[in-house]
C-alpha cells in the first residue's frame, strides 16, 4: 500500500514551533504518513503569493497528495476552513481564495466546510486554526476518510480577482507576478497565451526596457544583459546572468509588462 503524502505550504517560516507542530499534528492522526514541506517561507499574509506558489507545485505530486495550505490573516473569525478534491490532489486550506489559482485550472469535483467537530482537535484556537483545525482535517483524509465526512458541501468558496494577460488595442498586456530568490521577474503570461497571440517574434517590455531577446536558458544570457524566457512553469520570466533582473530593472511586483508583435 503506498504511504499518505501531505504537503505543507506556509507563511510560518522555521524560527517558530508553528510549522513543527503541524507535522506533530498530522503524525498523532496518521503516523503513515509522509510530509514534504513545500515551503514556510512565503510572504506573511500574502493569500495571492500563496495561491501561485501552489499552482506552480501541485501538479508534480502523485495522485492522491493532500496539500495542508495554511496562510490565513483571517484566522478566527467566521472566515470558513475548506476541504477540495481537484484533478487527482486534495486540498486543506482557509477559505480565503488561495485555492483560487488550482481551481482555475482544475475544476473542483467537491469542495465542503470543516465543520464536523470529530475531525479536530477537541479544542480549537481561533488564533492557530492550522494546528487544531486544518492539520487534523488533513490527517485524517490521509487516513482514508472522505471529503464529505468532513461537512457539508458548498458552491460559494472565495476566489481571488487574480489579473490575467489581455490583449488590448492589438497589445499583451501582462503583470509581474513573483521575485523569486535569485531576482528572476516571473510574469503571469503562460507560453500558450503568448503563441496565441503571436506565431512569430515578439517585442517584450518591463520597467521601460525592451528586452533584446526570448532565450531558452538563463545561460544564453551574457554578462551584463537581460534576457527574457519561458521558465520551469511556462510563464515568461526576465533574467540576468549571475544578478538580479529585479534589482536591474527596478521592477516590483504588480509592474506591467507589455508584448508586441514583430
Amino acid at each position: 500500500m503506498t504511504k499518505p503524502t501531505i504537503a505543507l505550504l506556509t507563511d510560518f517560516g522555521t524560527r517558530d514551533h508553528y510549522a513543527g507542530v503541524l507535522k506533530g499534528v498530522v503524525l498523532s492522526i496518521c503516523p503513515e504518513a509522509t510530509i514534504v514541506d513545500l515551503s514556510h517561507d512565503l510572504p506573511a499574509h500574502d493569500i495571492p503569493f500563496a495561491a501561485l506558489e501552489l499552482a506552480a507545485t501541485y501538479k508534480y505530486f502523485p495522485a492522491g497528495t493532500i496539500f495542508l495550505v495554511v496562510v490565513d490573516p483571517g484566522v478566527g473569525t467566521a472566515r470558513r476552513g475548506l476541504a477540495a478534491e481537484a484533478g487527482d490532489w486534495k486540498f486543506v486550506a482557509p477559505d480565503n481564495g488561495v485555492l483560487t489559482e488550482v481551481f482555475h485550472e482544475v475544476a473542483p469535483k467537491r469542495v465542503v466546510e470543516l465543520t464536523e467537530r470529530k475531525y479536530a482537535r477537541p479544542t480549537v484556537s481561533r488564533t492557530f486554526e492550522g494546528r487544531d483545525r486544518f492539520a487534523p482535517a488533513a490527517a485524517w483524509l490521509a487516513k482514508g476518510i472522505q471529503l464529505p465526512a468532513l461537512g457539508r458541501p458548498v458552491s460559494d468558496y472565495q476566489v481571488l480577482a487574480l489579473s490575467r494577460p489581455r490583449v488590448e488595442n492589438g497589445v499583451l498586456q501582462a503583470e509581474v507576478v513573483r521575485i523569486d530568490r535569485f531576482g528572476n521577474v516571473v510574469t503571469n503570461l503562460d507560453r500558450k497565451t503568448c503563441e496565441k497571440f503571436s506565431n512569430g517574434a515578439v517585442q517584450v517590455s518591463v520597467g521601460g526596457r525592451t528586452i533584446a531577446r526570448i532565450v531558452s536558458t538563463y545561460s544564453e544570457i551574457a554578462t551584463g544583459e537581460l534576457g527574457a524566457l519561458f521558465g520551469s512553469t511556462d510563464h515568461l520570466e526576465f533574467a540576468a546572468h549571475a544578478a538580479s533582473a529585479a534589482e536591474v530593472l527596478g521592477v516590483h511586483v504588480g509592474d506591467g509588462v507589455v508584448v508586441k508583435r514583430g
